[in-house]
């Protein structure tokens, strides 16, 4: 069985950060796909979109950048939503935001964030992140939901 290469899911509404989280994935030598959305509701449309299995994400392998500052909706709803829901809860998500309130990591973690990043990014810090979340990917085959 072959697995998909895990894409990355960029929620990043800030176009010159999120020009700046991909150069430095790439700097880092991570080569995967890369889908960037500036909105949180269309990032989540496609976080759950069926697949061709008919359920979200059964033949999809992705990681999720999340900023909690969107113009649409907070980045906290979406984490929530994400891992609320039975077919995506298994999906990691690294938060990169501008905040380093305590609060805001403590809920994060507590709604199952894999990793918080403080922006302006420690870059190789967010990258070991990136490395060690798709490593996990290449050799653990999540069960199905």
């Amino acid at each position: 069985m072959t697995t998909a290469p895990v894409s990355i899911v960029m929620i990043e509404d800030d176009e010159g950060h999120a020009r700046l989280i991909e150069k430095n994935i790439r700097r880092a030598g991570i080569s995967n796909e890369i889908i960037p959305f500036a909105k949180g509701a269309d990032a989540l449309a496609f976080i759950n979109a069926k697949s061709q299995s008919g359920h979200p994400g059964d033949d999809r392998r992705i990681l999720v950048l999340l900023d909690l500052n969107l113009p649409d909706m907070s980045g906290l709803d979406i984490l929530a939503k994400v891992k609320s829901n039975e077919r995506t809860k298994r999906i990691p998500i690294i938060v990169l935001t501008t905040t380093d309130d305590k609060l805001e990591i403590q809920k994060c973690y507590e709604l199952g964030c894999s990793a918080y990043v403080k922006k302006p990014l420690e870059y190789e810090a967010f990258a070991n992140s990136v490395r060690q979340l798709g490593l996990f990917f290449s050799i653990i085959e999540l069960p199905p939901a």
